[in-house]
């Protein structure tokens, strides 16, 4: 998704000088003339992911703004702008909560790096909140992604189930993400900050399921040379969440119905039980009455945890939610490697929302990953993403921005590499036959290129193996025509 940067300054020549630089980048663009318009634009609800703000201001100042944005829980970061480089101003801005300064006028280099360090650290404070609740134990269900119908409803229901002990069972397709619901009820509860054991059933071999929840004693069978607690007195306390919990054999699915109603746990090789106090929250992508019907699952054990049922969404169902999960994916994986990329082109979001995900979030979250590793422009394109492009179908009442199909783009390229060398656009020799200059073959290879790519300059600057800022500083020396409107 496209960042908005708001621009809140008292000259309307500096706002416009801004906004060409910052929309020649991709950014969008708010305007507030002053700090009330700003304070004005941020209660309203409407986008600002990044504030640029003048200090010296009619009015409300920007000191005084800056604090009042902080004081009403706003956490965008604040690059301050001033006319001179005065230290102590600075200083207090930046202890105010500023995140950056320049002095005006600064050069669009300085601009753009400013706001994508802004952005960058915005990312990183992101992720280790999130790593910081995951760990902790705290994750709510306002942590989960999504605020489609389906979504709407299924945290709902999370949350009143959160708030008693009943067991709990989330059902679902394979990647939709039942361990983050099983989280989030969790985090929700009485028992938030306590341990969160989570168990894949279905990965652990079946001659160690039993040893591996409920625990062992030194020297019980082969192979046990020390004592082991077990899953589930690692979990007393908090929640024991288990993962495909059909995949249980029935031998331990008769412990595991007496550990659920007694509260207690037999470790092998133990003379006496053991009292436990934890909470199951179980997921399965199987139908369990079918394997009631069939044998391999106990009913009695089944009804002991189908006692609140939670049925976690396909990503087809919610396909709006694609571009809130896009964001948060392409914010984690920049940090996590290392990118700056700053969302995805409103194309690549009509792509991707289009796609029926058959691997539902998992397989989304891989390929955004994929994209984000192999990706070099400012905003991911359609092309980032060759395993689903032409496989999605068309979808309705998705918004555009004009930009060239990159399969049409690739059919130009293709035609023109496959021209004859006579007809070749860029030529080497002049009329003469003497080798022309390099900055005249260089000059007609970007307008080559520009024309082929038809002015979409995220594709220009890659195929030509520069920078983005580097194509615009050859095309302005050069005098090269572009239709920015085109220009990606």
């Amino acid at each position: 998704m496209t960042k908005t940067v708001l621009v809140v300054d008292d000259d309307p020549t500096q706002r416009r000088l801004i906004q060409a630089v910052l929309e020649r980048d991709g950014f969008a663009v708010s305007h507030a003339e002053g700090g009330d318009a700003a304070i004005a634009h941020l209660t309203a609800g409407a986008p600002a992911d990044v504030i640029l703000l003048d200090l010296v201001m009619p009015g409300l100042g920007g000191q005084d703004t800056l604090k009042e944005i902080r004081a009403r829980g706003f956490n965008q970061p604040v690059i301050v702008l001033t006319a001179s480089g005065g230290v102590d101003t600075v200083v207090k801005a930046m202890q105010a909560g500023a995140s950056d300064f320049f002095i005006k006028p600064a050069s669009p280099e300085r601009i753009t790096v400013s706001i994508r360090n802004a952005l960058s650290m915005g990312d990183l404070k992101g992720e280790v909140e999130r790593l910081t609740k995951r760990a902790g134990g705290k994750t709510s269900f306002a942590d989960l992604i999504g605020d489609s119908p389906v979504m709407t409803m299924v945290k709902r229901m999370g949350e009143r189930a959160a708030k008693s002990a009943i067991p709990v069972l989330i059902t679902g397709e394979s990647g939709v993400g039942k361990e983050l619901i099983a989280r989030a009820v969790h985090g929700s509860s009485d028992r938030a900050g306590k341990p969160f054991v989570a168990v894949n059933c279905g990965a652990i071999p079946e001659n160690l399921v039993e040893s591996i929840l409920f625990g062992h004693e030194k020297g019980s069978f082969t192979g046990a040379s020390d004592k082991h607690l077990g899953k589930f007195k690692e979990a007393d306390g908090g929640t024991l969440f288990l993962d495909e919990v059909g995949e249980l054999p029935l031998d331990v699915q008769v412990k595991l119905l007496r550990a659920l109603q007694e509260g207690e746990i037999d470790p092998i090789g133990s003379k006496r039980s053991l009292k436990v106090d934890v909470r199951i929250v179980s997921a399965t992508n199987r139908d369990l009455q079918q394997a009631v019907s069939a044998g391999l699952f106990r009913e009695d054990l089944y009804y002991r945890l189908n006692v609140f049922p939670l049925e976690a969404p396909s990503l087809r169902e919610r396909r709006q939610d694609i571009p809130a999960l896009v964001e948060a994916f392409i914010r984690r994986f920049n940090v996590e490697e290392g990118k700056r990329v700053i969302g995805a082109s409103p194309e690549t979001l009509q792509l991707l929302t289009a796609f029926d995900w058959p691997g539902n979030v998992r397989q989304l979250e891989n390929t955004v990953y994929r994209a984000i590793v192999l990706a070099d422009a400012p905003y991911l394109q359609p092309y980032d993403f060759p395993a689903i492009s032409g496989l999605a179908a068309p979808i309705e009442a998705v918004s555009v921005a004009p930009t060239p199909p990159p399969a049409a783009m690739l059919q130009a390229a293709h035609a023109a590499m496959s021209a004859p060398a006579a007809e070749a656009p860029v030529r080497i020799l002049d009329d003469r036959g003497h080798l022309r200059t390099l900055e005249d073959i260089e000059r007609d290879l970007i307008q080559h290129a520009i024309d082929v790519y038809a002015g979409h300059m995220s594709e220009v600057a890659r195929r030509l193996g520069i920078g983005r800022s580097t194509l615009y500083r050859k095309v302005r020396e050069q005098g090269i025509e572009v239709d920015m409107k085109e220009a990606g």
